[in-house]
């Protein structure tokens, strides 16, 4: 089963205009972006916590642990 063809898509944004409308598509296609664009936001700070919780290796060999509390944000 591979990629739908011109065809099908055509069919889907077909289907797609007459359940929602020409005008709400545009919205329908901003809140998306905005939604993948958050999701994004937000892994990219969890991989920044992580980074900052993991031990270091110091340059004679020792592990050293960090402190640091890890940050807190809120979104309103």
């Amino acid at each position: 089963m591979g990629m739908p063809g011109t065809t099908e898509l055509l069919l889907i944004l077909g289907i797609v205009v007459l359940l929602f409308g020409a005008k709400k598509i545009p919205d329908l296609a901003k809140g998306l972006g905005k939604g993948i664009k958050n999701f994004k936001s937000e892994m990219k700070e969890v991989d920044e916590e992580i980074a900052q919780e993991t031990p270091k290796k110091v340059d004679n060999g020792e592990t050293v642990a960090t402190t640091e509390a890890p940050k807190t944000t809120t979104q309103a």
